[in-house]
């Protein structure tokens, strides 16, 4: 088989040897695994979504961050502020694309791109999960509520488009205190909600993981340009709301016929096409491993790599930038 793994022509076999030689001592796991995973991916380590996270009070710092002393009492304003609005087409308080997050947590002193993904990291961040993950995920949770997407109708004015998926809500008792909302929030079986997550995949949104006061995990949602953290951070470049995803994707190029299926499910611009060789081939400084263009080619051609095994995307989790 012959990879395209995107690398530059200068890339030569010694710096590949050096990379690997480093490679143990210099690789390093996505923030939220250091601090949460316990040597595992955080977002597959089971005390992160546990009754006793969701219900323990907060440190000092977090209650000056998120404004609330429980997860529980900040879950229950998210919902109250960005679901039920997308149930009822009312809009009760102002959202900031660049904050992303409702407005008593504005702050009169600006912040620097820094301070904001910094506060955001401790109230409400992501990551980008291929589909495989997102089944692991759903086999580890007590309960999955389909929800309407508070972005969509943010962004397009369309309510009641439930893109979003939240764990633990009726075990919160949420259904109770917003009875009107109940028809709108609908409890799903495990297969059911992997059966909607793989049409989601095969359509192109992105899969992605979030916290409500980190590393408390809230959700899974499925994005596209509509999203509004998307908006903020890929689209006006604005500071990152999500990491990439814990895997890059690549070509191969024996099985590429270069039909281009894949160019427009992607969401990140990271796929390109030879003219010359008649093939595709994945730029992985831009690639977030989120595997939705897997489902478009017709010759199951891209495949997904760990990305701490990949010599360009290793420890690449935010924006590519200088920015980053």
């Amino acid at each position: 088989m012959k990879f395209c793994w995107a690398t530059s022509a200068s890339s030569s076999s010694f710096y590949q040897r050096q990379f690997k030689k480093d490679r143990f001592r210099s690789i390093q796991m996505c923030e939220f695994c250091s601090k949460h995973g316990e040597g595992k991916r955080w977002y597959l380590q089971m005390k992160n979504y546990s009754k006793e996270l969701l219900y323990e009070e907060l440190s000092s710092t977090q209650k000056d961050i998120v404004k609330a002393t429980t997860r529980a009492e900040w879950n229950n304003r998210f919902l109250r502020w960005f679901v039920m609005p997308a149930i009822n087409g009312t809009l009760k308080m102002q959202y900031n694309l660049q904050d992303a997050s409702p407005s008593t947590n504005s702050h009169k002193v600006r912040l620097n791109e820094d301070e904001i993904v910094e506060r955001r990291k401790v109230e409400h961040f992501g990551q980008v999960l291929p589909i495989e993950d997102v089944e692991k995920v759903i086999d580890m949770v007590d309960s999955i509520t389909r929800l309407p997407c508070g972005c969509r109708f943010i962004s397009i004015g369309k309510t009641d488009k439930r893109y979003c998926f939240g764990f633990g809500i009726d075990t919160m008792s949420i259904l109770g205190k917003f009875p009107d909302a109940a028809s709108s929030l609908e409890v799903l079986e495990k297969e059911a909600a992997k059966k909607i997550f793989r049409e989601y995949d095969e359509e192109g949104l992105v899969h992605s993981i979030w916290t409500g006061v980190t590393p408390y995990v809230i959700g899974l949602c499925n994005c596209d340009r509509d999203c509004m953290a998307y908006k903020g951070y890929i689209e006006t470049e604005g500071p990152p709301h999500f990491f990439r995803a814990e895997y890059v994707c690549q070509v191969d190029w024996d099985l590429c016929t270069g039909c281009k299926s894949c160019v427009s499910q992607c969401q990140f611009g990271a796929q390109f096409y030879s003219s010359a060789l008649g093939k595709i081939y994945i730029d992985a400084k831009r690639c977030f491993g989120c595997g939705v263009c897997r489902a478009a080619c017709p010759n199951d051609a891209i495949t997904l790599v760990p990305r701490q095994e990949h010599l360009e995307a290793a420890n690449l989790w935010l924006r590519s930038t200088s920015k980053s």
